[in-house]
C-alpha cells in the first residue's frame, strides 16, 4: 500500500483548532497517524520544514471552460492548473457551450472530471436553460445527478417571477441558490467600475448600485422563501453591509470574495487595461477595504477564485471588447498570503479556513480534515515563499494576468489529492 510521510511541518486543521508541529503519515487514501518524528518504513517522504500542513483547498467558483471552449481551457489543463495552486477540490460553472442546463450535459462534464481531471471537480448547473433566464431546470433531477448548486453565473434572473419560483423550488430541495449580482437593465455597458478612472478612460463605467440592487433583492427572496443563497464575488462595501445585515436577521446567506477583489483597485486599469477587466469589476480602495472587513469579520465567508480563463488575443482586443475575466488558481494562496496574512488583518487559520472548511460546508461536501481516518487530501503551503508571478509558467492554458511581475510572499508547495502527491514546488505535475 502505498505510504506517504509528510515531516516537519505544522498542522492546520481549523475545524479542531489545531495548530501544531506534527508529522503526518498517509496510507492508501487516508490519514493513519499524527505524531513527532514517525519514520514508517517504505514511505515516500515528503520534507516540509516551514510550511503548514492544511486541510485540502476548495474552490467553489471555477471556470473550466468545458464543454465548448477548448482554446481557453479543458478539464485536463484545468485541474492541472488547480493542482499547481494547491487545491485539492474545484466547482465549476456552467456557463459552457453546451450550458450545463440538463442531466445528459451534466454527466459528461463529471465523466470528463473523472477521466481527465487531476483534482476532485464538482459541478453546478444552470438555474435557467441555456441561461436566459426564461424557463427553470428541472432542479430536482440535476441535483440527482450531482450538481451541487445552481447558478446562471455570469447572469442575474431578471424576471421576479421565474426567479421567485426558483427560490421556492430550491427551498423544497434545500439546495443552494448561487448568485451573480448585476442588474441587466442597470449595467448596459462599461468595462471597468463607474468612477474617477472610467472617467480618464473614458469608459461609461459599471455602477456600483448594479450589483447592489441585486444583492438586495436576492436577499428578500432568501427571506421570503427560506432558501439557502450563496452572494458570488461581493465587490462592494454596500455589498457587504447589505449581507451582514441579513445574516443578523437569520437569513440563510453565505458569501465570497475573491483574491482580486481584496487585493486589487480599479487604479490598475490604467496600467493593465483589458487585462484587469473583470465582472463584477475591480473596485476603489473603499470598497477593497470593506471586503477584507467582510472577510475579518465573517460576513464574508469563503474566498474563491472566479478563475476565467480566455485567449491571449481575446484579451488585447481593448477594454471595450476584451471579455471579462482572468485566471486565479494558480496565484489565490500567494495573494491571500501577501494580503492577509502577512499584513496581520487574517490569521493563517483563518485564511485556510475560508479556503478549504467553509466552501466545502456551504456546498454540504465532506469537510477536508487533518487528522487520522480522513481523506488525505492535503495542501502543504510555504508561508515565507517569495516568488513573482510569471504566467508563461502558468499550467492553464490562459498564460496572461494583471498580477504578472508581482512580487507575492506564500505559496502552496505541495498537494495531494486521495493519497497521492499530485504536484510539487520542485517536481512540477506528477500525473
Amino acid at each position: 500500500m502505498r505510504r506517504i510521510l509528510l515531516r516537519g511541518g505544522v498542522v492546520l486543521n481549523p475545524q479542531t483548532h489545531l495548530h501544531e508541529p506534527l508529522d503526518v503519515l498517509v496510507e492508501g487514501e487516508r490519514i493513519v497517524a499524527l505524531g513527532n518524528a514517525l519514520s514508517p518504513v517504505d514511505a515516500q517522504v515528503l520534507e516540509v520544514s516551514g510550511c503548514y500542513v492544511v486541510p485540502g483547498l476548495v474552490d467553489m467558483h471555477v471556470h473550466l471552460r468545458d464543454p465548448g471552449f477548448p482554446d481557453k481551457e479543458t478539464m485536463a489543463t484545468g485541474t492541472r492548473a488547480a493542482a499547481a495552486g494547491g487545491l485539492t477540490t474545484v466547482v465549476c460553472m456552467p456557463n459552457t457551450r453546451p450550458t450545463v442546463d440538463d442531466v445528459s450535459i451534466l454527466d459528461g462534464v463529471l465523466a470528463t472530471a473523472r477521466r481527465d481531471g487531476v483534482v476532485r471537480v464538482h459541478s453546478t448547473a444552470a438555474l435557467t436553460k441555456g441561461l436566459a433566464g426564461v424557463e427553470r431546470t428541472d432542479m430536482a433531477n440535476l441535483l440527482q445527478h450531482g450538481a451541487v448548486a445552481f447558478t446562471d453565473d455570469g447572469k442575474s434572473v431578471m424576471d421576479p417571477v421565474v426567479l421567485y419560483d426558483i427560490f421556492q423550488t430550491a427551498a423544497q430541495l434545500d439546495t443552494l441558490i448561487a448568485s451573480h449580482c448585476e442588474d441587466h437593465h442597470l449595467v448596459r455597458g462599461g468595462a471597468m467600475h463607474r468612477g474617477e478612472v472610467s472617467q480618464l478612460l473614458q469608459d461609461e463605467g459599471i455602477p456600483a448600485l448594479g450589483e447592489e440592487l441585486v444583492i438586495a433583492r436576492d436577499l428578500l427572496f432568501a427571506a421570503d422563501t427560506g432558501a439557502r443563497l450563496h452572494i458570488q464575488h461581493v465587490s462592494t462595501a454596500r455589498g457587504v453591509q447589505l449581507i451582514r445585515e441579513a445574516k443578523a436577521r437569520g437569513v440563510r446567506v453565505t458569501a465570497e470574495a475573491t483574491p482580486h477583489h481584496f487585493s486589487l483597485t480599479d487604479a490598475i486599469l490604467l496600467d493593465q487595461g483589458a487585462l484587469a477587466k473583470v465582472n463584477p469589476p475591480l473596485r476603489p480602495a473603499e470598497d477593497v477595504v470593506a471586503v477584507v472587513a467582510g472577510l475579518q469579520d465573517g460576513t464574508l465567508d469563503v474566498i474563491a477564485t472566479d478563475h476565467a480563463p480566455h485567449t491571449l488575443a481575446e484579451k488585447q482586443q481593448g477594454l471595450s471588447r476584451a471579455p471579462f475575466g482572468f485566471v486565479g488558481l494558480e496565484t489565490s494562496v500567494g495573494l491571500a498570503f501577501t494580503h492577509l496574512v502577512h499584513t496581520g488583518k487574517l490569521s493563517a487559520d483563518q485564511v485556510v479556513a475560508r479556503m478549504s472548511v467553509a466552501p466545502a460546508r456551504v456546498l454540504g461536501l465532506p469537510i477536508p480534515q487533518i487528522a487520522v481516518g480522513e481523506v488525505a487530501d492535503i495542501t502543504v503551503i510555504d508561508p515565507e515563499f517569495i516568488w513573482t508571478v510569471d504566467p508563461n509558467r502558468f499550467l492553464s492554458k490562459a498564460q496572461h494576468s494583471p498580477f504578472t511581475g508581482t512580487k507575492l510572499r506564500g505559496k502552496a508547495v505541495a498537494t495531494v489529492v486521495g493519497g497521492r502527491v499530485v504536484y510539487t514546488e520542485k517536481e512540477g505535475l506528477l500525473t
